[in-house]
């Protein structure tokens, strides 16, 4: 195993629009109501996969215009989503740069828009060998020509290539082209997977 191809949100960078929805929203259920059909998992995504930021907002404005101060926010206060590095997955990641032997990049469902915002915020961003970003290649996780593209452009061989990624809908797909898969849900455990693959030292 030669490759180790992360994804950034929820396993480096802590994401999150709580840090500016719980802000805006005094009921937790109105906030959850705004996320489930206002600016929604599907709308993000469609940004993710190459929409266009202000097209994204149009619409939505043209559709809940009583909602409009905080459709505005989603993308106005866009950076204050941003909590800073997951150190302790840093942390991991610096190990086994260091370790050397092993090529590593990064597949991310983002915005091309905003990911230039994550690139002048965290260094280690600079560490890979090469970054595929969704809204670049205007397609996404899961979808395999997303997968694809980086197989393709960095020469990896599935087999010999290790993902890991916060979301079990794109796990499932990496799997399914054969790429070995680690479902991220704590520094610890990604460590401890890690050893069972023999990538890290115990």
């Amino acid at each position: 195993m030669n490759t180790i191809i992360f994804d950034l949100g929820g396993v480096l960078i802590d994401w999150n629009p709580d840090y500016v929805f719980d802000q805006i929203f005094d009921d937790p259920a109105r906030k959850q109501f705004f996320y489930d059909n206002i600016c929604s998992l599907h709308w993000n995504e469609e940004q993710d996969a190459g929409r266009p930021i202000q097209e994204a907002t149009d619409q939505l404005l043209a559709e809940h215009p009583e909602w409009e101060p905080e459709i505005r926010a989603y993308y106005g206060r866009w950076r204050e989503m941003l909590g800073g590095p997951i150190h302790e997955t840093v942390d991991i990641f610096r190990e086994l740069k260091a370790a050397n032997g092993h090529r590593f990049y990064a597949l991310t469902n983002w915005s091309a828009e905003t990911f230039p915002v994550a690139l002048e915020t965290f260094d280690f961003l600079h560490w890979f060998d090469g970054i595929v970003v969704s809204g670049v290649e205007k397609t996404r996780k899961p979808f395999p020509e997303f997968y694809q593209i980086l197989l393709d452009r960095y020469d990896v061989a599935p087999s010999e290539a290790v993902f890991i990624d916060d979301n079990h809908r794109n796990i499932l797909a990496a799997r399914a082209m054969g790429i070995e898969s680690i479902h991220y849900q704590s520094p610890q455990g990604l460590r401890e997977e890690l050893e069972k693959l023999g990538v890290i030292g115990q």
